[in-house]
């Protein structure tokens, strides 16, 4: 059967970026990521084993190709050096331990960060597809067709009534958990020729080149919990992180990712100084309208004109909600909609909620405080219970 992963750089591009910024300031980092189970799964994914094993030899056999080389250097914020790296770089199957502990599947990425950073986001759709290609596949392709067709048909309807200023446009998130390979690319292709006025790009770097299609992504979890390791004091990991980011990127790339520690904790450290510099900020946990009132409400405290920032949204959208977020916000502020599940696995079939975050960083236990029930994800519940008390941040239950 034809291998899962087609290409090295059928990722997200968030993990390029991150990936860049860590080799230039912290390449010796060493880090653990652990992959977790949300729901239930209609059998136990330990049945995948040996089909995993098998996606992920293929996968630390592969390389970039010169032109997939050239596309990323034709990215103005990926710098050449890195790009240098990447000309040599393989995963190596040594840093990954894949096992079954009763009917769970255990997969731990241990070793050098600038080594196992990247195998997240393609454990992850392996993991996917094997598990939905054990599914009738007409069926389900015919479903996700006529549910595709509804999203268009909606969106046709909406656009009678978008204004001008700050108008609605969303983007392709779903990578990670979607149905297949085949099927992501079958429905960007079909959003880019029924609604490209709303549809804007895709975080899949591979599809994104192969479209024609606008890159999209920044910084994710793992960029800024690392901080929490790096020798600064832990009540300034996420300054760090953000001067961090500032420092590589000079203005590209700025949307800061806020729920690290939770909003508030965010906001009382994202003072002018970086309320400028930085172009917006994205949602990814939490009420979403409680969230955008308090960036709102941010700026107006410091006299920064919302109109000129951007409030990306990207925590378990789909079309209908992504349009009630936009009504609520429109004409205060530029708004902009990354949409995952919803829009690569919506076939019938009840999506797998699994994801793989960072767990260790040098030696130490990193961790997220959501502002969602079932988000946090820490090893240590010590360093759980300090994370909160620095940072004020009440369980959330």
């Amino acid at each position: 059967m034809t291998p899962v992963v087609r290409s090295l750089l059928e990722t997200d591009l968030y993990k390029f970026t991150m990936w860049q910024a860590m080799l230039h300031s912290h390449p010796g980092a060493q880090t653990e990521y652990t992959f977790a189970l949300r729901n239930d799964p209609a059998f136990p994914l330990t049945e995948l084993l040996p089909e995993l094993e098998r996606e992920l030899d293929h996968l630390c056999r592969l390389s970039f190709s010169d032109d997939e080389l050239d596309y990323l250097r034709r990215l103005r914020f990926i710098k050449s050096d890195f790009v240098d790296f990447l000309t040599v770089f393989r995963f190596q199957r040594k840093f990954l331990e894949v096992s079954a502990e009763g009917e769970h599947l255990r997969i731990r990425a241990v070793g050098p960060q600038v080594h196992v950073m990247g195998f997240e986001i393609f454990i992850l759709y392996i993991v996917n597809e094997l598990y939905f290609r054990r599914f009738p596949q007409e069926e389900a392709l015919r479903d996700g067709r006529r549910r595709l067709a509804e999203k268009i048909e909606l969106l046709r309807q909406f656009s009678r009534e978008v204004p001008e200023r700050h108008s609605f446009s969303f983007f392709d998130f779903g990578t990670r958990r979607r149905f297949s390979g085949d099927w992501h690319d079958e429905v960007l292709a079909t959003l880019a020729r029924e609604v490209p006025m709303y549809f804007k790009g895709t975080s899949n770097v591979y599809l994104a080149k192969k479209h024609g299609l606008v890159p999209i992504g920044t910084m994710a979890h793992e960029y800024l919990q690392s901080y929490q390791a790096f020798g600064v004091r832990l009540r300034d990991f996420q300054k760090a992180a953000l001067e961090g980011w500032v420092q590589e990127f000079r203005g590209d790339l700025g949307t800061a990712l806020t729920d690290v520690v939770g909003m508030d904790a965010f906001l009382r450290d994202f003072d002018l100084y970086f309320s400028k510099l930085f172009d917006g900020l994205r949602h990814d946990s939490g009420d979403p309208i409680i969230w955008g009132e308090k960036a709102l409400a941010h700026y107006a405290k410091l006299r920064v004109d919302a109109h000129t920032k951007r409030l990306v949204f990207s925590d378990g959208l789909d079309i209908p909600k992504a349009i009630r977020l936009y009504r609520h916000f429109a004409g205060r502020v530029q708004t902009g909609f990354g949409i995952g599940t919803n829009l690569t696995n919506d076939t019938g079939i009840a999506a797998l909620n699994i994801v793989m975050k960072l767990t260790s960083c040098n030696g130490q236990a990193v961790a997220k405080l959501s502002d969602s029930p079932g988000k946090t994800m820490c090893t240590d519940e010590t360093f759980l219970a300090y994370l909160r008390q620095v940072f004020n941040h009440p369980a959330v239950v």
